[in-house]
């Protein structure tokens, strides 16, 4: 992979880029790609890559031309049948100048233009330019692997694979955006378009971006265009004529293509080792098709209930490779926050992304630049324990037309202080992904923190908003599925594209150079995993239950079986209660004030009384969630906003004047606190004047 970023005049007088503005913007992502650079620039346009050379070493510069050098693409991510794809485009007079996949791009684009997104398979993420046509395409690829951030300033359109790109530029001012704050306080994610940066967009997976570059002085036009979305059967039309063996052998067949075509690269390729069945099972089949034991990293959480390096140990033993372990406990979790906040470059309430962003690290130090994983099987295979508890509550709803399933969540709504205006909250996000839906209950859950944290002017400022309708589900589509695959897909919209891809995928990983690959993420395992029927998904409380059945015939049966552990790192780290300085001085009064997001009085209640709250109960969950949240936000605001909040590093441009939210408070002449602090006993926050 690597890392891309450009500048574009929409206006139509062919304006140079500012003067080193794409050269900065590349250095800010040098990370991305050590090995080398590539800069196009032409009237009106410039193009920068940074490259990590994982295949065609030696010619893979970019930008990448056609043959006449009127296409021309700077490129992210891999072409996993770059070697088919080849001939098949050699067959019909397409000649080759270099031997990396990023020259498919623009063979396929001569032959296709934006028909061409159903030939390329893979991860990525690029620009293309077509000088003849005066067309620039922007594209992301299906689910969302590989980043692109883009936004529009007057006359100039910018993007770039990280956002610290853009800020790079001179041309983007670092504004925060509540809305992004208020996904993450919902989602526990950022699954974009919104960020926490005002006026800059992520490009949602399965879309792109068309540019008409306009003549004769006539400005350009931006269209956002879908050429994929995430698709399922019609509810009973999924494949229940095949028995669960035929199931399991063709899904085995699948799945062992996808590590085969993931193991091609010029450089070696290692995996990621957990002790749960997803990354055991990669593990089994790289190892299967290189005819040796693939080399594998492991996480050791040093609590002895979130610790799997045993698991790990079993496999690795089983497979015949000898794990390369990594530590992380609570100090390595704190030393490494600020670090993860800015490779992120949004809040990170899972803070076991800090232990990935060492994983990454020690990958990187031991000279690889390329990892399998196994994300993904959860998603398309009903992997998490809310997908069981809306199993067990749906049987409520054994009489037809009586939802007792939704009367007993609207009783046990008030245990966690949900007031009562909150159950028409959840009625529009369930209007919003097509019907009831297992994710509601923990997006839920996390939003309860809104109630204890959020200052009055961003209550009343997201009263009105539900984060779900922003997202571009296609309702249409996803009311005709089965109730399963609904979850499914709204987990892989949110969950998947806005947590683990992201803050705990491409974002931690190329922070230390390291390409990480994803097996479950093929296009064929997920076209055959959609047909495969509900049942083989969740059956009844056995999760994952085709993956199991094949987990079996390559890894020892107590892995196969192993209940889903969720890998996290532990919220106490940060010590809450006290903490160590940043913390203090992040959630101090003053700095709470100055970002104006969250209720000073509030935070100081909820630190002082964490201690006194019962372990692994939805409240003490509310509460470490939603201090984390603020820490979180805190954290990024002093990194990327004004870095006068704490004494740590901070990337926020010296002289440049924060944006105040008290502004923002002043405007709609709030004060009081909100009703679930009131209950609590907590003091209401005092307005202050805007500055």
């Amino acid at each position: 992979m690597c890392g891309i970023a450009g500048i574009i005049d929409l206006s139509g007088a062919n304006r140079p880029a500012p003067p080193g503005a794409i050269q900065a913007m590349a250095e800010a992502i040098y990370h991305r790609g050590p090995d080398e650079d590539g800069f196009l620039e032409r009237p009106g346009l410039a193009f920068a890559s940074r490259r990590l050379s994982i295949v065609g070493l030696a010619d893979g510069r970019q930008p990448i031309h056609n043959e006449d050098g009127s296409i021309s693409v700077v490129f992210n991510g891999e072409l996993f049948d770059y070697p088919e794809m080849r001939a098949e485009l050699e067959g019909r007079g397409h000649r080759f100048a270099t031997h990396c996949d990023t020259e498919l791009i623009p063979h396929y684009w001569e032959d296709h233009q934006e028909e061409f997104f159903s030939h390329l398979r893979g991860q990525f993420a690029f620009a293309l330019w077509d000088s003849k046509r005066r067309r620039i395409i922007l594209a992301r690829d299906r689910f969302g692997i590989c980043p692109l951030y883009w936004t529009q300033q007057g006359d100039w359109l910018l993007f770039g694979s990280e956002i610290k790109a853009l800020l790079a530029s001179g041309m983007v001012e670092a504004k925060p955006d509540p809305r992004g704050i208020n996904h993450l306080f919902t989602f526990y994610a950022l699954p974009g378009p919104v960020t926490c940066f005002d006026g800059v967009q992520l490009l949602p997976p399965g879309h792109y971006l068309r540019i008409q570059l306009g003549a004769n002085g006539e400005s350009g036009q931006v269209s956002e265009r879908v050429y994929w979305q995430i698709d399922f059967p019609d509810r009973g039309q999924e494949d229940y004529a095949s028995s669960g063996r035929q199931l399991a052998d063709r899904f085995e067949e699948t799945l062992l293509g996808s590590v085969t075509r993931r193991l091609r690269a010029d450089v070696p390729v290692v995996s990621y080792l957990s002790g749960g069945v997803d990354s055991s099972v990669v593990v089994a089949l790289a190892s299967k098709v290189r005819g040796e034991p693939i080399p594998t990293f492991t996480i050791r959480i040093t609590r002895p209930d979130l610790d799997e390096s045993q698991e790990a140990s079993l496999v690795a033993r089983h497979i015949g490779t000898d794990p390369i372990v990594v530590t992380c406990g609570q100090e390595e979790v704190l030393r490494n926050y600020a670090a993860l906040i800015r490779a992120a470059e949004g809040p990170v309430i899972d803070t076991s992304c800090a232990a990935l962003l060492m994983l990454a690290r020690e990958v990187h130090k031991h000279g690889y630049k390329v990892a399998l994983t196994g994300e993904g099987a959860d998603e398309w295979l009903a992997g998490y324990a809310w997908h069981k508890m809306n199993w067990l509550i749906s049987w409520l709803d054994i009489i037809p037309g009586v939802p007792l399933s939704q009367w007993m969540r609207r009783a046990v709504a008030p245990l966690v202080g949900a007031p009562r205006s909150a159950w028409k909250y959840r009625q529009r996000a369930q209007a919003a992904v097509g019907g009831p839906n297992a994710w509601l209950d923990i997006y839920n859950l996390m939003s309860m923190s809104k109630l204890h944290f959020y200052s009055p002017w961003m209550m009343k400022l997201m009263e009105d908003r539900s984060p779900f309708e922003e997202l571009g589900f296609n309702l249409d589509r996803m009311r005709r599925w089965h109730p399963l695959n609904r979850e499914l897909a709204v987990g892989a919209r949110i969950q998947l594209a806005g947590l683990l891809l992201n803050a705990k995928g491409d974002r931690v990983a190329m922070n230390s150079s390291v390409e990480t690959r994803y097996p479950f993420l093929d296009e064929e395992v997920f076209d055959y995993l959609a047909k495969v029927p509900p049942r083989w998904k969740l059956r009844g409380l056995r999760d994952k239950a085709l993956l199991r059945v094949v987990a079996e015939r390559w890894l020892p049966r107590s892995i196969a079986r192993r209940r889903k552990a969720m890998f996290r790192a532990p919220f106490d780290s940060f010590q809450l209660e006290h903490g160590p300085e940043y913390v203090g001085e992040l959630l101090s009064t003053e700095s709470l004030r100055r970002t104006g997001y969250f209720q000073p009085e509030a935070v100081d209640h909820w630190r002082k009384s964490l201690r006194h709250l019962r372990r692994r109960t939805p409240q003490r969950a509310v509460i470490e969630m939603g201090l984390v949240g603020v820490l979180a936000t805190q954290l990024w605001y002093h990194t990327f906003i004004d870095g006068s909040l704490a004494d740590l590093p901070s990337l926020a441009r010296k002289g440049a004047r924060p944006v105040s939210s008290n502004r923002h408070a002043a405007a709609l002449g709030l004060a009081g606190g909100t009703p679930a602090l009131r209950s609590a006993g907590v003091p209401p926050a005092q307005p202050q004047a805007a500055e």
